[in-house]
């Protein structure tokens, strides 16, 4: 960090979504579609934790109040990377509705995008909280005709 608190003195702690996109492209090209994946999903998780960790949430303060606080710093006076609309809970899991992903941004309707740090990012918040691994799936997109891009995660059982 800088003296100021920002990541860099000029430009600030952001960048577009033009160059994060063609690094997405750029891996999907020279690793191919399912290793990207893999990779963006597993830094999306890792982002999720640290989230948890520095805002030091916890189950105990309610699902809605969780909720709020992660679309905080993700959303529109974050990072940018979603707009986080609801999670709730499900009989194996969780269901997770976001909108202006990153990922759909700038995307044909049709596409078959799939948004994989976001649901990467969505799955380490609930890991976190939980204390429990899920498998993370891309169940409905708004390039496909949904109102949300949502993904459900079903708790892996050891």
């Amino acid at each position: 960090m800088t003296l100021n608190g920002k990541l860099r003195d000029e430009l600030g702690d952001y960048s577009s979504i033009i160059c994060l996109k063609s690094i997405i492209t750029g891996m999907e090209d020279a690793l191919g579609d399912k290793a990207t994946a893999i990779a963006l999903i597993a830094a999306g998780r890792a982002r999720g934790r640290t989230i948890v960790k520095q805002l030091g949430l916890s189950l105990e303060h309610g699902l809605d109040d969780v909720t709020q606080k992660v679309a905080d710093v993700l959303g529109k006076d974050g990072t940018r990377l979603m707009l986080l609309k609801k999670i709730e809970e499900t009989e194996d899991g969780f269901r997770v509705y976001t909108q202006e992903t990153v990922c759909s941004s700038g995307e044909e309707q049709g596409s078959q995008r799939r948004c994989t740090f976001t649901l990467g990012a969505a799955q380490g918040v609930l890991e976190s909280l939980t204390e429990q691994r899920f498998r993370g799936v891309h169940v409905e997109s708004v390039l496909r005709g949904g109102e949300f891009d949502v993904f459900e995660y079903t708790r892996i059982v050891r």
